[in-house]
């Protein structure tokens, strides 16, 4: 059972949506933020990662970088550019990114359900990053960024979405990266009601991203003890039949010693190895290699992916169990400074760049890993190896705030 409620969102004016909300801030540098937030006062980046508001090298999670997050946000609200609801609503948040079209629930989802596991994780979550979002949230007394969570798909709940966004929109924009936007309002008590109880009808809700921002969430809610509303954090949660993975890659600083030609030779033990290939994998169980100005498309072995974990099928931890430990010797992957992780849309020409430029040797194209195989290692209570996922489009912090 999944326990949802509507909440009164703290929003920003229609005309002005497009110049307040931004992408998140984990995916992109203080450099980088920067320079997109340059010119624009109202930018939300002004909030997630307001050290860019400060001389460049403050460490980001300094005291002073929270304190100007939590006045640039009191001051959007003070202007008038961001405004509350009167009462509880669910939201619509609908996302277009080229052919790609996603559309799921904006509400707060209990913080209990998280503690007790009814809100499943794929993802471990580093003490650090965890702070970062206590202190943040703390500072402005709200969730500004909503978790990215799914749900398997149900008949009343995709008519609600079906009926709802059949309606006209209260913001609609797109992006600079061409992605559009577009979210709509349910204040209708029998609607809410629906949603509810079709909600309480899902055994599990599952993060796909935000694991941090779930997690800190959490703990200030047990902090509070449940005061105000900091019993449920924000989140959109979508159809799992709806989202797309996009495939997180690897490239690799050496060959722990060996040549070209030595290192094609020992992966026969684990793949078949064509003398070239493309550089796209064509499904499960492919993984395309970029060694030496050539692309090889390799194909694990029938008996080393015929294991049922469905955590040690995935192509991910094939590879690492494979080859990245035991021919490379890169043993944690997450503290690993010879590997390289090149996500979602960059792709690759990415790998070929930085093979091609020198900064790595050799460089590994992943088929993606797919949304029924994450459900399936979140069920069995796993842990997925480290970026093993790309989850795009990235939902805009700053379109709903939810205040504590």
């Amino acid at each position: 059972m999944a326990i949802v409620e509507p909440f009164a969102a703290l929003r920003p004016r229609p005309e002005l949506a497009a110049l307040v909300a931004e992408l998140p801030y984990d995916v992109m540098s203080s450099d980088e933020a920067r320079h997109l937030a340059a010119g624009n006062p109202l930018s939300f980046l002004r909030v997630s990662k307001p050290e860019l508001e400060l001389p460049p090298g403050t460490n980001p999670c300094s005291p002073e970088v929270y304190a100007r997050g939590g006045d640039n946000f009191r001051r959007l609200i003070a202007e008038g550019v961001l405004r509350p609801d009167a009462q509880p609503c669910f939201y619509i948040y609908q996302q277009v990114m080229g052919g790609h079209c996603q559309v799921g629930f904006v509400a707060g989802v209990s913080c209990q359900d998280y503690l007790d596991n009814n809100v499943k994780k794929h993802e471990l979550t580093r003490v650090d990053k965890e702070d970062d979002r206590v202190r943040h949230l703390e500072a402005l007394n709200a969730q500004t960024g909503p978790a990215f969570l799914l749900y398997r798909e149900t008949g009343t709940l995709d008519t609600v979405l079906a009926r709802e966004t059949a309606n006209p929109p209260d913001i609609d924009f797109a992006a600079s990266d061409s992605v559009q936007h577009t979210c709509w309002t349910i204040a209708d008590e029998d609607t809410i009601a629906r949603i509810r109880a079709a909600f309480r009808e899902v055994p599990a809700l599952y993060i796909a991203d935000g694991h941090h921002r779930t997690a800190a969430a959490a703990r200030v809610f047990q902090a509070r003890q449940g005061a105000g509303r900091s019993g449920f954090f924000m989140a959109v949660l979508f159809p799992h039949d709806q989202v797309q993975i996009l495939p997180y890659h690897r490239a690799v600083l050496d060959l722990n010693g060996r040549t070209p030609e030595a290192f094609l030779e020992r992966l026969r033990s684990v793949f078949s190895v064509p003398e070239s290939g493309t550089a796209t994998p064509r499904g499960k169980g492919e993984v395309a290699l970029y060694l030496s100005g050539r692309w090889h498309l390799l194909k694990f072995k029938p008996e080393l992916a015929a294991v049922r974990d469905p955590l040690e099928r995935l192509d991910v931890s094939l590879l690492q169990r494979h080859v990245l430990a035991p021919l490379l010797g890169i043993d944690d992957p997450r503290r690993s400074e010879r590997l390289h992780f090149v996500g979602g849309i960059r792709g690759t020409p990415e790998l070929e760049r930085l093979v091609k430029g020198g900064e790595c040797v050799a460089a590994f194209s992943m088929h993606p890993t797919s949304v029924d195989d994450l459900l399936a290692v979140a069920d069995a209570g796993g842990t997925l190896p480290p970026k093993s996922t790309w989850f795009e489009p990235k939902l805009r912090d700053g379109l709903f705030c939810h205040r504590l």
